[in-house]
């Protein structure tokens, strides 16, 4: 699966606009809007999916997924998933006193 933040990191790398990606992938430029418009994980037509994969990764670009090794050669970069923070507003709310 690809998320909406690797295609856009993907485009960065490699220089190239929404345009470009759309032409590489044989997508219109609205498809490859509404996917990088997506919240998270990518939801379009798995079809579509894998002609964006395919053309990043014809492009140079290796679509790792999380926890998966990179056994490429070339320089990148890989987002670290990190626990989100812990609510404050729970504390706030107790006017920071905690429950025993």
């Amino acid at each position: 699966m690809i998320t909406s933040a690797q295609m856009r990191a993907a485009r960065a790398l490699l220089g190239i606009d929404q345009k470009q990606l759309a032409e590489l992938a044989g997508l219109s430029v609205p498809t490859i809007q509404r996917m990088e418009a997506s919240d998270g994980v990518v939801r379009a037509v798995v079809d579509s999916l894998e002609k964006v994969a395919n053309a990043l990764n014809a492009a140079g670009v290796e679509l790792i997924s999380a926890g998966a090794p990179s056994y490429g050669a070339g320089r990148g970069v890989r987002l670290i998933e990190r626990e989100a923070p812990k609510d404050e507003t729970a504390k706030e709310a107790t006017g920071g006193a905690q429950a025993s």
